[in-house]
């Protein structure tokens, strides 16, 4: 009974913050949703604190010590999508909805476990500062987390941190690449289109760098850890019936511990005719070895640790040099897309291997 009573109020919760229009186009929304969430921790009375930094809501629930021994971070912002998104429905053992699987489901399942386990707390006449781990909730991890997770991951000292935002229940994260904007300016001479020789077009100038770019990205590595090139976004060109004179594309490098971004840069810099320019680079997130990983690892048996490609506020724990991880429930690489969803099932699997691993937390000072 217990199980189907925490899984259950979890699925409410993910759909309640589902309905929540939470998008960087709209601030007021991830407002309303921080709300909500803050009601829910007024509801079973627990201490929190509500960071804002740059019209940025995160919530920050800790134990009232110097070290919280895990933190549990998830984020309440959601890519954008058609209305009928934002309408959670069940079907096929799946819950559907922008967000079920990034990262709704989390910031719920992170609520309901934290209430669960301060009521447990209080039964046994302890407090919430006795509490082994502490959740962060931020409200800009789809924009790059520079006004939450950045911000707020300095103000806690943890031992350990689980992003539920990634993985699987079958794979545990402990690698992300890093992220490399990088934007292409070509130049050239505008003339009327119907004499192309008394000018020179920049596009053709663009594509040609690219290509010269490209040749530095065609590297194989087993599952593909390796560099990556994604040709993201071009703007060039004012009228059809003219030679255009600039042209500036933007690409998604995302890179490994193998690569040295600023050795290629400037090799790229020599080849082309263009100008390169760094818009923005983000660390890697390497997790680490850890006691509590593995605590995790013995207790989820069969779950193994990898990679992935893609990017998390998981990479600010490096401020802090925080050990942690990447892991969540199941959604089939759905997240961002038409028919985003989470297997209802997995969600169940995550609380209770979870659950496990907090009740054990407090041994860890003892090995």
């Amino acid at each position: 009974m217990e199980r189907i009573i925490y899984v259950e109020e979890t699925l409410r919760l993910t759909k309640d913050l589902i309905r929540f229009r939470s998008t960087r186009a709209n601030p007021d929304e991830i407002n309303r949703c921080a709300d909500f969430i803050e009601s829910y921790l007024k509801k079973y009375r627990i201490e929190y604190q509500r960071l804002n930094y740059r019209q940025t809501p995160s919530i920050l629930v800790a134990p009232q010590r110097d070290t919280v021994p895990v933190m549990l971070m998830t984020h309440m912002d959601v890519v954008e999508g058609p209305d009928e998104l934002f309408e959670p429905y069940e079907k096929d053992g799946k819950l559907y909805g922008r967000g079920s699987i990034d990262d709704k489901y989390a910031v719920a399942l992170s609520l309901v476990m934290l209430k669960e386990n301060l009521q447990r707390l209080h039964k046994q006449g302890d407090r919430q500062s006795d509490l082994p781990f502490g959740i962060l909730v931020t409200g800009d991890e789809e924009i790059g987390g520079a006004n939450g997770a950045k911000k707020a991951l300095p103000r806690v000292k943890a031992d350990f941190c689980i992003a539920l935002d990634g993985g699987g229940i079958d794979k545990i994260v402990i690698k992300e690449k890093g992220i490399v904007h990088l934007k292409v300016i070509s130049r050239g001479k505008s003339g009327h289109a119907a004499r192309p020789w008394l000018g020179v077009n920049a596009i053709e100038n663009l594509i040609a760098d690219y290509q010269v770019l490209r040749t530095y990205f065609k590297a194989k590595a087993p599952d593909h850890w390796h560099r990556t090139l994604n040709f993201s976004r071009i703007h060039a060109g004012k009228s059809i019936n003219q030679i255009p004179d600039y042209a500036e594309a933007v690409f998604d490098v995302r890179y490994t511990e193998n690569d040295d971004i600023e050795e290629l840069v400037e090799k790229v810099r020599d080849d082309i005719s263009g100008q390169i320019i760094v818009e923005k680079k983000e660390p890697m997130f390497v997790g680490g070895d850890s006691p509590y990983l593995d605590l995790l690892l013995a207790i989820a048996k069969g779950t193994r640790v990898g990679c992935e490609h893609g990017a998390s506020d998981a990479r600010f724990l490096s401020q802090s040099e925080t050990k942690g991880i990447v892991w969540g429930a199941d959604g089939d690489m759905s997240q961002h897309s038409a028919n985003e969803y989470v297997h209802i099932n997995s969600i169940a699997r995550l609380y209770e291997l979870l659950d496990r691993f907090m009740r054990k937390v407090p041994e860890i000072d003892r090995w």
